[in-house]
């Protein structure tokens, strides 16, 4: 189960960094949903390597086949199959650590609890598998935006260069206007400058993502276990490199009195919505209506172009050498990660709320 997530918008995950392919099979998107493959491509292209000099080097064009599920540009309510060959793999470039245990890789853990590893890039615990879940989030953006809801994340630090304006004071269309994706240009221009310094140090440096999204109904997620945010934590929590998830005021709301966090209730035309939103648009693992916010913190990248102490699988002292193509910072490239897991969630809550009214 491992390679699952979801219960009724659901995804299983296969394939290997240094492998044939990867893909996905999204089983519980409902029929009609009309398929944009120049989005989905899109969306790809966004997560891709290569794509500017602040990302690593390997040049994969992350084109997609669908082998089944739609018809005439629309989904059958069939399992979607969907799948992304590999095509510059350098499985040379990772013979050097074949028996070797990398820092704060999955190395070590993998060999302990399989017996077994695909030392090639890490095998299946490559973030080349997320490939596969960008393709399935960019079906989940199409789902959802039948319903008027939309997903979208952008860099709002790096290191520690961090946006100071809240997310309601940015135009976050214009993330996707630098190779950093962040909608601050001045900021984007900072942060490319330091992250392109690190990779010429030969070193990594780590950010964070945060994610805006909008048009959420009220009633989404459940008041014990399955609570939205939990949800969103344990999907964003997935994905490789991610050290921390808070939705939300999040830590920052530790320093404030109950009479400054609270979101006092007032109507809005026909609707209540809230005065502010420090409860990240979920109050009691429900969603209230108001946007959903959330910053996800992503580690620097563990392969640095350094020698590293480290011991090989027999217990034996060793150094590390690092070499490849790697990212300086992972960020940039997380973007669209973070909107497709969060889109996956979202459209897996969206028909659990369906499944129990009736119309």
């Amino acid at each position: 189960m491992s390679s699952i997530y979801g219960t009724l918008f659901r995804i299983s995950t296969f394939g290997e960094s240094h492998g044939k392919a990867i893909g996905v099979v999204i089983d519980g998107c409902p029929a009609g949903v009309e398929v944009d493959e120049e989005f989905i491509q899109s969306e790809l292209s966004r997560r891709k390597p290569g794509q500017s000099k602040i990302t690593t080097q390997r040049k994969e064009d992350d084109q997609f086949e669908i082998l089944s599920g739609v018809f005439e540009g629309k989904t059958t309510g069939t399992p979607v199959a969907i799948v992304i060959y590999n095509t510059d793999q350098r499985s040379k470039d990772y013979s050097h650590i074949a028996e070797k245990y990398r820092p704060s890789h999955a190395d070590f853990t993998y060999q302990e609890k399989y017996g077994i590893r695909d030392y090639r890039g890490g095998g299946r615990s490559s973030a080349r598998e997320t490939a596969a879940r960008v393709a399935a989030g960019a079906l989940a953006k199409l789902f959802l935006k039948k319903y008027g809801i939309s997903v979208q994340a952008f860099v709002n630090q790096v290191g520690a260069m961090k946006l100071e304006k809240p997310y309601q004071e940015l135009r976050l269309e214009e993330a996707e206007k630098n190779i950093v994706r962040c909608p601050d240009r001045e900021m984007a221009e900072k942060m490319i400058d330091y992250i392109d310094q690190v990779r010429k140090d030969r070193d990594t440096i780590g950010g964070v993502v945060q994610c805006v999204a909008k048009g959420i109904p009220v009633g989404l997620g459940e008041p014990v276990f399955d609570k939205l945010h939990a949800e969103l934590g344990k999907a964003i929590l997935s994905i490789n490199a991610v050290k921390g998830f808070e939705y939300g005021s999040g830590f920052d709301g530790v320093q404030l009195k109950g009479s400054q966090h609270n979101d006092l209730f007032e109507t809005a035309g026909d609707k209540v919505v809230t005065r502010t939103n420090f409860s990240g648009g979920i109050q009691g693992g429900i969603s209230n209506g108001q946007d959903i916010y959330f910053n996800v913190a992503f580690k620097p990248v563990a392969t640095i172009m350094k020698d590293q102490d480290s011991v090989d699988q027999h217990g034996k002292s060793t150094v590390v050498s690092g070499k490849g193509r790697h990212d300086p910072c992972v960020v940039p490239r997380a973007v669209p990660i973070v909107e497709a897991m969060a889109a996956l969630v979202l459209a897996d809550f969206l028909l659990l709320d369906q499944s129990r009214k009736i119309n």
